[in-house]
């Protein structure tokens, strides 16, 4: 692989810098940026009193001290709860090395959870470009809020609507193509990618949903069909691929010329990567 098709290829922090620190919180994203990731991936659910927070599961039950639906929890709720202490060097039994990072419960900031406006405001003074990759999760009790309010904090901080989706550094992702087509409708230049866990038969000559210009397949559609990886961009489609951590698959990734790798291990990704 050439080191110019390397550079091509955005390395992406999946919740962060998730291998080190716990996932969706301040210190992964903190520890993604130092590490040198291009991008931050994060999945975005709305609370009962209309906050957007970085929280993967619909419960919080796996990543915090708290137990309850994010969408019945109020900010002020889930602001209460430790999103880090599930995470600590214990918990990294088995590995080659101990994780950088380091559960500390008085800096209550890099464990609390994260709202989105913070995840904005920490890329805004990165001191460089840092791309952000959001995934709306649904189904969800607040259906289209969901997008109309982050279209609404993005247009506070000029996200909203780029010269061009070539020049965004934000992007929205989904499984659900009906979300991304409520984000086209509303923002017609920001860019949008269409998440997969399996093909569906429509869409395996390499089109996707209207509109969708970037295709987001699993590893795993990439390992057991990299002539789909080909169709795609043979269509004229980007191709991010979540969620790549072993460095075979970066190698098979690199091979077939995906555009973005995203990761738990952004800095591993970049050490292959000669960057």
């Amino acid at each position: 692989m050439t080191h110019a098709r390397q550079h091509l290829t955005q390395v992406v922090a999946h919740r962060g810098a998730s291998e080190d620190a716990p996932e969706h919180t301040l210190a992964a994203y903190r520890k993604a940026i130092e590490d040198g990731a291009d991008a931050l991936e994060c999945d975005v659910r709305l609370t009962a009193d209309g906050h957007l927070v970085c929280v993967h599961d619909r419960r919080v039950n796996r990543t915090s001290n708290g137990r309850g639906a994010v969408s019945a929890m109020e900010l002020s709720d889930l602001a209460a709860l430790d999103f880090g202490a599930w995470k600590t060097r214990g918990s990294a039994a088995g590995r080659m090395e101990e994780p950088d990072w380091e559960h500390r419960p008085e800096d209550r900031e890099a464990t609390s959870v994260l709202t989105l406006e913070r995840l904005l405001e920490l890329v805004a003074d990165a001191g460089r470009r840092v791309e952000l990759a959001i995934e709306t999760k649904h189904p969800t009790r607040w259906a289209g809020q969901v997008e109309e309010r982050l279209l609404l904090l993005l247009k506070r901080f000029g996200l909203d609507a780029p010269a061009s989706p070539e020049e965004s550094p934000v992007r929205v992702m989904s499984f659900s193509a009906r979300s991304l087509h409520r984000v086209r409708a509303a923002a017609p230049t920001l860019p949008t990618v269409y998440l997969m866990q399996f093909v569906s038969p429509r869409l395996r000559d390499g089109r996707l949903p209207t509109g969708v210009r970037i295709a987001g397949p699993s590893i795993r559609i990439v390992r057991s069909h990299p002539g789909y990886i080909e169709r795609l961009k043979q269509n004229g489609h980007q191709v991010h691929v979540w969620t790549v951590n072993d460095p075979r698959d970066v190698d098979l990734c690199l091979g077939l010329g995906v555009d973005a790798i995203i990761t738990n291990r952004p800095r591993a990704v970049l050490d292959q990567l000669g960057r």
